[in-house]
């Protein structure tokens, strides 16, 4: 046998630390993400496993701007008092979503538990066995009474399709994901900052109801929270939807 040269030996033992620093660096770049999930989790009463750690890791160097893909719409009116934006209506195309029914005591709760479970199915954790990328918003169905004054545990959190799956969805392993094909549909979006909860969605549903012109033209007891931003952000971008009837 060749006798390895001083030179190439020290190649392989050089590339082979290197290779074991880039995985540390991994492991303690998941470890603070990890940490970091479960602090804002624990404020929100809900409970992030160690599994979460990769999928939290792919999302989080994956979450450029420039990575994400928003759902497209077409503008059909925007509604503006002194230069502020009362209120936009759009049009959405029929599309193919990822979706799941969660029923937690709190909102909050509701969607953290939801958008990991959607995180995993994104990261991999379906039958193409591929990342499917980000799309924006992320968006949970709300219901409320027929008054507008309170409203139900159970909400929708989907997750709507890159455009290059909308013929083909990947299928989930997660049985309590469902992928339904939602019709087009018009809908009247305002935006709102920060937390997301019953107090705040309540708050923004009686705002928009007074703002808008006919909201008798709309559904009166379901809506859309699209979030913009991960629930783990404290300055949240979201839109409440009210939705046309059909």
């Amino acid at each position: 046998l060749a006798e390895e040269s001083p030179d190439s030996a020290y190649h392989s033992h050089g590339s082979s630390l290197e290779e074991e620093a880039a995985e540390r660096m991994d492991d303690e770049e998941q470890e603070r993400l990890l940490n970091y999930w479960q602090s804002v989790g624990r404020g929100h009463q809900v409970d992030v496993p160690r599994d979460m750690a990769e999928p939290i890791q792919q999302l989080t160097r994956n979450n450029n701007p420039q990575e994400r893909q928003s759902i497209p719409f077409t503008l059909i009116q925007r509604k503006e008092k002194l230069g502020d934006l009362l209120y936009e209506k759009r049009q959405y195309g029929k599309a193919k979503w990822a979706c799941i029914k969660m029923k937690e005591k709190q909102y909050e709760q509701s969607i953290c538990l939801g958008f990991m479970k959607l995180m995993r199915y994104i990261c991999e954790q379906n039958s193409s066995g591929l990342y499917l990328g980000i799309t924006v918003p992320i968006v949970t169905i709300v219901h409320t009474n027929e008054a507008q004054s309170a409203m139900s545990q159970a909400v929708t959190v989907a997750y709507y399709l890159p455009e290059v799956l909308q013929d083909e969805p990947p299928h989930p392993f997660d049985s309590d994901i469902i992928i339904e094909e939602w019709p087009a549909t018009i809908v009247y979006s305002r935006s709102f900052r920060g937390i997301t909860n019953e107090d705040s969605i309540m708050r923004e549903i009686n705002l928009l109801a007074a703002i808008l012109e006919s909201p008798e033209l709309c559904l009166r007891d379901t809506f859309i929270i699209a979030g913009y931003t991960n629930p783990a952000a404290a300055n949240r971008h979201n839109e409440i939807w009210f939705l046309q009837r059909p």
